[in-house]
């Protein structure tokens, strides 16, 4: 029998706000000692009063813009009841029948940023705070409170994915937009983008079929790996003449299967209700323009752009998709360098150069630097080797680019008389001999050798194209050779 696969994913994001949602503790918990980042609110000691972070709001509500979602005039916060250990007030601060965006939508390109897309709809996004951690020792188990009231975002997905590619697809794309709109590191491992994968597979003349949710995955690979695994599980359960059971499952990385962990909770299984102590959210028509004109540029916009300024696809995609790149070819592109040098050199070269170089330091280098060194190659006085040696420098010690070919010797000599003089010195040498012979048969590529002995003699600084262009002059002029 032929199955398709339906799945649709709930992704909890970290805000990158300073303070917790509810309360003023500091966000900035990494390394400290447990319990130490908490307060009465976040503890959820008797009498207290949460107050909604405006920066939390102010997230949420770009990106719920950002993600076309339909933003209510009204919005409110509910209790979401169950009982956890990391949970101290035995519910959660959640939104659940008004949330703050809905309706929404995320283009992806699983093949490729110039081939067809698919519009995945998000059904809802709201905001709540993260619980605390549970922490395993081999004699006993705690509780560390540090994490609890963290901002999350909650963005869920109609079930639109079909397949593991797409559903790695969608996940990119989300992350690139929540990283261009600077709420969220996206810190997979460290769990600031963390996801839960619905999914079930049915027949295609036949309805849904039952969906078992996937918990807690922390990379793209898990994602892909636990939504195949999951499809081919359920697929050899009902080719059993087995029943798909509602649950909750968990994803083993190490052995590449999931494992059962509960039965699947209901909306009613939470016992919602308004939140008493904090009002609800008036959003003004007004609130949500002026938001939406500060959007910045996002990913497919830019892709866009750089298509019209001459990039490859290949070469866009990359920029569009690499915050940390994508400025040193901004700067170099405003600088009036050239769209193909900046763009080649940027993919290249500068990643090249990150990735092989252990001491590579993005922060050291300058974006004006950058362009300043791309301008030398641009007016011929630095060949693109020499440009890339003194790249390493820029990237393990920073400084000025032109300081740093100056003392490197990577000036390419580009005057006339000096390299005319190199020129003479080289074809009237016995060395050159063959190589005329071949040019006076009509074996043109015998230059190349005669290049290569100039600029052994220059020690690779004199200008590639000057050498070229007096090597066919005083060929023509003294030997009688026209190439």
């Amino acid at each position: 029998m032929s199955y398709q696969a339906v799945a649709g994913l709930e992704v909890h994001v970290q805000l990158n706000t300073k303070t917790k949602i509810f309360c003023s503790c500091s966000t900035d918990y990494s390394g400290a000692q447990p319990n130490t980042h908490v307060c009465p609110v976040c503890l959820g000691h008797p009498g207290v009063m949460p107050v909604l972070n405006k920066s939390v709001f102010e997230a949420a509500l770009r990106t719920c813009l950002a993600l076309n979602c339909k933003v209510p005039c009204v919005s409110k916060f509910d209790r979401k009841h169950y009982f956890y250990p990391d949970l101290c007030k035995a519910y959660q601060i959640s939104q659940y029948d008004l949330p703050i965006g809905s309706n929404g939508g995320l283009w992806i390109y699983p093949e490729g940023l110039d081939k067809e897309g698919r519009f995945i709809r998000i059904n809802r996004i709201h905001m709540e705070e993260d619980a605390g951690k549970l922490v395993h020792t081999s004699s006993h188990s705690g509780v560390d409170y540090n994490r609890a009231g963290i901002p999350l975002l909650e963005i869920v997905t109609e079930p639109d994915i079909q397949n593991s590619a797409e559903a790695k697809a969608y996940l990119q794309a989300l992350r690139q937009v929540l990283l261009y709109l600077q709420v969220s590191d996206c810190d997979m491992e460290n769990g600031s983008l963390r996801c839960d994968l619905n999914v079930s597979v049915h027949q295609p003349s036949e309805p849904l079929g039952t969906r078992v949710e996937v918990k807690n995955m922390n990379s793209f690979r898990s994602v892909s790996k636990a939504m195949e695994y999951e499809i081919d599980r359920q697929i050899h359960t009902l080719e059993n003449g087995e029943k798909i059971i509602q649950c909750t499952r968990l994803w083993d990385d190490d052995r590449e299967e999931t494992r059962m962990m509960r039965s699947k909770e209901d909306a009613q299984d939470y016992r919602y209700f308004p939140e008493p102590d904090l009002p609800p959210l008036s959003i003004s028509s007004e609130k949500i323009q002026k938001v939406r004109q500060d959007l910045p540029e996002l990913p497919r916009e830019r892709y866009e752009r750089y298509m019209k300024e001459g990039l490859s696809a290949y070469q866009a995609e990359i920029l569009s998709s690499r915050l940390d790149l994508a400025p040193y070819y901004e700067d170099a592109f405003g600088q009036k360098t050239g769209v193909k040098l900046s763009g080649n050199f940027v993919i290249t070269e500068l990643a090249g150069a990150l990735k092989n170089l252990e001491s590579a330091n993005l922060k050291l280098l300058e974006t004006k630097e950058f362009s300043a060194l791309l301008k030398l190659v641009e007016d011929g006085k630095v060949s693109q080797n020499g440009a890339k040696e003194a790249l390493g420098e820029l990237l393990t010690s920073g400084g000025s680019a032109l300081e740093v070919v100056e003392r490197k010797n990577l000036l390419q000599i580009s005057d006339d008389s000096a390299i005319e003089a190199m020129v003479l010195e080289v074809l009237e040498a016995d060395s050159s001999a063959k190589a005329l012979a071949d040019l006076r048969e009509g074996k043109g590529k015998a230059i190349g050798a005669l290049v290569g002995q100039v600029m052994k003699k220059s020690k690779g600084q004199a200008n590639p194209k000057v050498v070229n262009h007096l090597l066919r002059d005083l060929l023509s002029k003294n030997y009688g050779i026209e190439l």
